[in-house]
């Protein structure tokens, strides 16, 4: 067998073991998105001001990111024990639910 044949082999095995792992990625997508949608959750386009008088004050606001040119505005990051939402500038721009899927699995360590 010749090493070409065996590297490909590999990467058809491998190929083929994630192929569970990522069906299970989807299905936390759907049922996260699913969640989202019965949500009330802060609308694109609302300002802090309006977010805070509807929700109150978040449990934490983050440190705001960005700003250094045009192509990189203002992010802001205001933390409910819920939800997420992420601010362009003093706007809303993204609500998401703040549970442990993904790459949110501990959002109380991000800075």
């Amino acid at each position: 067998m010749s090493k070409f044949s065996i590297g490909l082999s590999m990467i058809a095995l491998l190929a083929g073991a994630s192929a569970p792992a990522m069906a299970r990625a989807e299905d936390v997508l759907i049922n996260r998105v699913q969640q989202e949608k019965g949500m009330d959750l802060p609308a694109r386009g609302l300002s802090m001001d309006q977010v805070e008088k509807k929700y109150g004050a978040p449990q934490r606001k983050l440190a705001p990111r960005g700003g250094d040119s045009a192509k990189h505005p203002v992010i802001n990051r205001w933390d409910y024990s819920n939800f997420i939402v992420y601010f362009e500038n003093s706007h809303v721009i993204h609500a998401v639910l703040n549970t442990p899927a993904g790459n949110n699995t501990n959002p109380g360590s991000a800075n």
